[in-house]
């Protein structure tokens, strides 16, 4: 009887520790674990010294399922915003509620995280390229490329890989796929709720915009008191329309154009 020797199976027996772990996108795992640590090392300062972040819910976070878990927040910095979510689920992983103080976290951080990014923001430079790797889900916008409204189709595997992050983690995404407050909702996340079923975990974020640049990389203003309030998980019912669920998600993150602005804009 010959013997057939796989390459592959070989390496998943030597690798006791788990060396050659890849998440559900590819990304080596022990590179996107050091990653995390190193990214929230350096960024640590930010949130907790330099300004101050203000956390609420977390004990929402506490008894979620490892996956199918949808985060969907407003979006005021490009990647200062979803840092600060790495941070806060690593600490809540260690058990601390509300806060990020004791950064003994990081030294095992949540890795089964993942974030929703257009593919054009993470090619734009090295340092996008390697935040990418903590686990970016990229998707190629169908409305805006370079600044300038478009119409492209739907990119359909951009939500494939959406639902291979959920099969596997939590997903953070930023439904209105822009910074600019009160953009419209993406009916883009409504149907990738009706495909996936996640639960979703609405989150409302503030002062990252008065802190940093858009990128999120430098600071606009120091000593600014930021805040991420977690509120009650919710999952739709799959019977609702794409237009309903839009409305509510709207609704979820607080993006409802004030009654002031609507009578300026008038």
């Amino acid at each position: 009887m010959e013997l057939k020797l796989n390459p592959k199976n070989i390496v998943n027996q030597l690798d006791v520790f788990g060396l050659f772990d890849r998440d559900e996108l590819g990304n080596f795992t022990i590179l996107k674990r050091t990653l995390i640590s190193a990214v929230g090392a350096a960024t640590y300062w930010r949130y907790a010294v330099i300004n101050k972040m203000h956390i609420e819910g977390t004990e929402y976070l506490q008894d979620l399922p490892e996956h199918n878990v949808l985060f969907l927040s407003n979006h005021q910095t490009y990647f200062a915003d979803v840092i600060a979510f790495y941070h806060i689920f690593s600490s809540v992983k260690w058990g601390f509620k509300d806060h990020i103080k004791v950064p003994i976290y990081l030294l095992s951080p949540r890795v089964k995280s993942y974030y929703v990014a257009a593919n054009e923001t993470m090619n734009k430079g090295i340092i996008p390229k390697l935040l990418s790797l903590a686990g970016a889900v990229t998707v190629e916008r169908s409305w805006r490329a370079n600044g300038k409204e478009v119409k492209r189709d739907v990119d359909t595997s951009g939500q494939d890989r959406i639902g291979k992050a959920l099969q596997e983690g939590w997903v953070v995404s930023f439904p209105q796929g822009t910074t600019s407050p009160y953009a419209p909702i993406r009916k883009g996340t409504a149907h990738m709720i009706k495909e996936f079923n996640p639960i979703v975990v609405p989150v409302v974020i503030n002062g990252f915009r008065r802190a940093f640049d858009k990128k999120g990389l430098i600071f606009r203003k120091t000593n600014t008191q930021l805040s991420v309030r977690f509120k009650e998980p919710v999952q739709f019912d799959p019977s609702l329309s794409v237009e309903d669920i839009v409305e509510h998600i709207r609704q979820l993150i607080e993006q409802e154009v004030p009654v002031e602005k609507m009578k300026w804009m008038k």
